[in-house]
């Protein structure tokens, strides 16, 4: 089988739901797997909802309303001759979604954040695939819709599950019939009790990834708004190139790091079974784009620049001058993994640790709390994070010009710098 994934950007609209079928119809529908996430923004518009919930009920209404019209102009849009739910049923089916994500907010009970966040995010990729299989269905393109839940199992680690490899590879070959093209929902599990997970953000590309690792697929493809993948995020960089092939290695470096465009989980699995994986462009469906595969040396050989803004550096030095060993670090990663910092750079010396995270879940004030009783604490928020791979003088000079150095660490391929 062949996995193709399209993101958000490539559905951000009736006209780009269109241009998907003209990708399809370019690349065949013959033993194929699409993965579908939610339509343009509509993941931010769900969590502005999930916030709502908790800290703005008067807004919640009007918020989610805001989700319903997006959607609902794209119904109309596509299916402009048919514009009640008597005569065509996918506004009836959709309905049905959003009566659904409604009962839920009105019913629920749980205080946990993360469990409510994944049982309404979750909405987005439903109805996009919901949209996108009946569309397709209309112009012709016949296809079987499948609710992922059903498929990939998890844990019950709330917006990064943890998939359950053995089960979710058995309800995969099961459940997935091979000969016809079939429209899943990316980013989505279910753990034991049926409750709707989330594999983190970008999560997508992860599920094409698993399904490619689960069915033995030919290739995976993932169709972007942007040409491949390039040396740097052109939202952040001047003069961004285009990377023709590189290997699983560098990619996984390069996801790793934070490059956006591959999610840090997707290559594994692919490695494993050796699966190469294309990433090109919605817009300009016969250009080559990027290749990544087993022992291709990087194309061209050039420096590769990451970004990741609103990070906190934290700086702990023991109070008593004695070295910072194997006890005390160990101690300092268990309090980062208690309150689920994500790690992005450390350096110590011999009375002194830094380490640069990622406060995802909003617990960096409770986390300094608990350091503050053992460790002198420095906190500064809102840093930015450069990572250059294969860097020169020159890359690492055009970084550092008119800012604050707060950190800086090298190895052979790559620098990273803490920046204010």
């Amino acid at each position: 089988m062949q996995i193709h994934k399209f993101g958000g950007a490539s559905i951000k609209d009736a006209d780009g739901v269109r241009n998907l079928v003209k990708v399809i119809d370019s690349i065949g529908t013959k033993d194929s797997l699409i993965v579908v996430s939610a339509m343009g923004k509509t993941t931010n518009a769900l969590e502005k909802v999930v916030g709502n919930f908790f800290d703005n009920k008067k807004e919640l209404k009007s918020s989610l309303q805001e989700v319903k019209k997006f959607h609902n102009a794209i119904l109309l849009d596509l299916f402009e001759s048919a514009q009640t739910e008597r005569e065509h049923e996918v506004f009836s089916v959709i309905g049905r979604l959003f009566e659904e994500l409604e009962y839920f907010l009105d019913h629920n009970r749980s205080p946990d954040y993360n469990f409510v966040y994944d049982q309404v995010v979750g909405y987005g990729e439903l109805i996009s695939t919901k949209i996108i299989s009946t569309y397709l269905n209309n112009v012709g393109i016949n296809n079987h819709w499948v609710d992922v839940r059903n498929l990939i199992k998890t844990d019950n680690y709330y917006r990064h599950a943890r998939v359950d490899w053995d089960r979710t590879t058995r309800n995969i070959n099961n459940r997935v019939v091979k000969d016809q093209l079939n429209i899943i929902q990316g980013f989505l599990g279910s753990d034991s009790n049926n409750f709707t997970t989330t594999l983190g953000r970008e999560g997508s590309d992860y599920t094409a990834a698993i399904f490619a690792y689960a069915l033995g697929a030919k290739k995976v493809t993932i169709w972007k708004d942007v040409p491949g993948v390039l040396s740097a995020d052109p939202r952040y960089f001047e003069n961004a190139k285009l990377i023709n092939c590189i290997s699983y290695r560098e990619a996984i470096e390069l996801a790793f790091y934070g490059a956006s465009v591959i999610h840090p989980k997707t290559l594994q699995p692919l490695q494993r079974k050796e699966i190469p994986l294309f990433v090109k462009s919605f817009l300009e469906p016969e250009s080559e784009g990027t290749r990544v595969g087993k022992g291709i040396k990087i194309e061209p050989e050039i420096p590769c620049y990451i970004v990741k803004k609103q990070q906190v550096l934290i700086s702990l030095s023991s109070l008593d001058f004695s070295y910072i060993v194997e006890d005390n670090i160990s101690y300092i990663f268990s309090l980062l993994s208690k309150y689920k910092m994500k790690v992005d750079v450390i350096q110590n010396s011999a009375i002194s640790f830094s380490v640069c995270v990622d406060d995802l879940y909003g617990r960096l004030d409770e986390l300094l709390l608990m350091l503050k009783a053992k460790f002198k604490v420095e906190c500064i928020k809102e840093v930015s994070l450069y990572t250059i791979r294969h860097y020169n003088q020159e890359a690492i000079e055009s970084i550092e010009n008119e800012k604050t150095v707060l950190l800086k660490q090298l190895t052979p391929e790559t620098v990273q710098i803490v920046t204010k």
